[in-house]
């Protein structure tokens, strides 16, 4: 069965609106059949036109979206709802689909204040409802295999993680040129209250957390303004202190004059290291303790079920950002499959049993919330000028 999506935001201008229909669409699970894709009213049925949807179905507003589509037969309203929004339309737009009994697939970060965020988590609690947060780097095969040779005590008990993430797109202001990207993206009210972290630091936190499964309990963090005229950080360094003292040090920045997209995470144990850059995602290096290094190359040194599952093409053909991307949107089409059609749990419960290595590998709500937690604490450590305890429970 193809589930139908309808999106919310990802129209004219937009970057990462079409990166999750282009990922929606590769494996044929999901197809586009609704859409609310601006703020503008004419501009949003116009995207829906050019997008091939029926008249009726491209809205004017998500709130237009949100009362027709839940008045729908079953076999034609929608499944779940794609929020590619400003992050500040994240919260409403996800609880009144989801009260309307609506999946939710959102791009991170999941909300702007832990209020948000918490609420979602008990929201998607108490509804059983699907819920991705889509750090879609997690989807790269090679990640996946970090992941299970870091937690299968291939290197040793970890000491050290350095994470990174690098882009220098906002060396300029370009929010004073109108460039729609950058524009709410430095707005406070509409990015978050510290854009680097939102934007990226999130996804350099998840990463660290999915590979290793270390929480941060403690951190100290400086953020920064490098931009003159700009009204959000635009940079970042976070130390931290990690579950069982494990020491580590995120860095975020958007200044970083002449780097694109350099997402690289290092893992440091007792009996060895691994390296995986963003840029390169089809190799793995494994770090020796003599110095040496063995690079594990997509499907060819791979050995993890969860990286073998994720892989498409033979090795030597580069598989990259939307197939990683796509990995997310098959993992979570068979959640609300399994929700919908079988009434299974959507994500695993250690505590209920059962075949993990066919549970469904996305980011939840959690994850996202867990993002909006670091930033939080990120921002009062540096309001503080201190390390602070950062370990919390969520609702």
């Amino acid at each position: 069965m193809t589930l139908r999506y309808g999106m919310v935001g990802g129209g004219p201008g937009a970057f990462i609106g079409p990166v999750h229909r282009m990922a929606a669409a590769l494996d044929g699970e999901w197809r586009l059949c609704a859409g609310a894709f601006s703020a503008d009213a004419a501009k949003s049925r116009q995207a829906g036109a050019q997008l091939g949807l029926r008249p009726d179905r491209a809205y004017g507003s998500w709130r237009e979206m949100v009362e027709a589509e839940t008045t729908l037969p079953p076999d034609e309203r929608i499944h779940a709802v794609v929020i590619v929004t400003p992050n500040h339309l994240h919260h409403p737009v996800a609880r009144a689909f989801m009260e309307r009994g609506i999946h939710v697939v959102c791009d991170k970060p999941l909300a702007v204040t832990v209020e948000e965020a918490d609420d979602l988590c008990r929201l998607t609690a108490s509804t059983g409802l699907v819920f991705a947060v889509t750090y879609n780097y997690c989807g790269y095969p090679l990640v996946k295999e970090a992941r299970a040779r870091v937690r299968g005590g291939a290197i040793g008990h970890v000491r050290k993680v350095v994470v990174e993430y690098s882009q220098g797109w906002l060396a300029e202001l370009l929010e004073a040129e109108g460039h729609k990207q950058a524009e709410w993206r430095a707005d406070p009210g509409r990015g978050g209250p510290s854009a680097v972290l939102g934007d990226i630091g999130s996804h350099a936190h998840h990463i660290m957390r999915y590979v290793t499964g270390l929480e941060v309990q403690g951190l100290f963090a400086d953020l920064g303004t490098v931009v003159a005229g700009r009204a959000a950080h635009d940079d970042a360094v976070v130390l931290l202190e990690l579950d069982g003292g494990v020491r580590g040090v995120l860095m975020a920045s958007q200044i970083a004059t002449g780097e694109r997209n350099h997402l690289r995470l290092r893992v440091y144990g007792s009996e060895g290291g691994l390296d995986w850059n963003q840029e390169e995602p089809n190799r793995l290096r494994l770090l020796r303790p003599d110095g040496s290094v063995e690079v594990v190359h997509r499907a060819a040194g791979t050995r993890a079920p969860m990286a073998a599952a994720a892989t498409r093409l033979p090795g030597g053909h580069p598989e990259g950002f939307l197939e990683a991307f796509a990995n997310l949107y098959s993992e979570v089409a068979r959640a609300v499959r399994r929700r919908d059609c079988e009434g299974g749990p959507t994500v695993h419960d250690p505590a209920t049993g059962g075949d993990k290595a066919h549970e469904p590998d996305f980011p939840t709500v959690r994850d996202g919330a867990r993002g909006i937690h670091f930033i939080d604490a990120a921002i009062r450590s540096q309001d503080a000028d201190a390390w602070i305890e950062a370990g919390y429970a969520l609702p």
